[in-house]
C-alpha cells in the first residue's frame, strides 16, 4: 500500500472559491497544487522573499512549475517601472489555487525584490530596459 502525500486543508465554506473539491472529483486531473499544505506555502513564502539573484528567481518559476503546477509570469508593467509594485506578477488561472495563496505569492516575490533592488534591475535590464533610448 503506498502512503498518499498530505493535501491542502479545504478553505473555509464560502470563503474561497479555488475549485478543490471539484478537482478532487475529476478523475485523472492534475493535483499537484493540492500538495502545497500551509506550512509548505510558507517555506515557499520564506524562500521567495529571500530570492539572491535573477537566476535564483527564475529558478523558483520553473520548481513551482515542475511540482506543483503554477505558472508565473514576472515582468515590467505596460507603463513605468518607478516602484515593485510597477513589476507584473501574474499567475496563471489554475484550479485548486487558494485566493490567499495566489495574493500571498506576489507579495512575497516583491518583499524580495524590494529587499534587493538589483533583481529588479536586471529583471528590467532583461527585458530591454534601454530599448527607446
Amino acid at each position: 500500500m503506498t502512503p498518499s502525500l498530505p493535501t491542502r486543508q479545504p478553505c473555509p465554506p464560502g470563503a474561497c472559491i479555488c475549485g478543490r473539491d471539484e478537482l478532487l472529483e475529476k478523475p485523472g486531473a492534475d493535483v499537484r497544487i493540492l500538495l502545497l499544505t500551509r506550512q509548505e506555502e510558507k517555506r515557499l513564502l520564506e524562500r521567495l522573499e529571500n530570492i539572491h539573484s535573477l537566476a535564483d528567481l527564475e529558478h523558483m518559476q520553473r520548481r513551482m512549475f515542475e511540482q506543483l503546477g503554477l505558472r508565473l509570469h514576472i515582468a515590467p508593467g505596460f507603463n513605468e517601472v518607478r516602484s515593485m509594485r510597477g513589476i507584473e506578477i501574474e499567475i496563471d488561472e489554475l484550479p485548486g489555487l487558494c485566493r490567499k495563496t495566489r495574493q500571498s505569492i506576489p507579495a512575497a516575490i516583491r518583499r524580495g525584490l524590494e529587499h534587493h533592488p538589483e533583481i529588479a534591475w536586471r529583471l528590467l535590464d532583461s527585458h530591454d530596459l534601454l530599448r527607446d533610448a
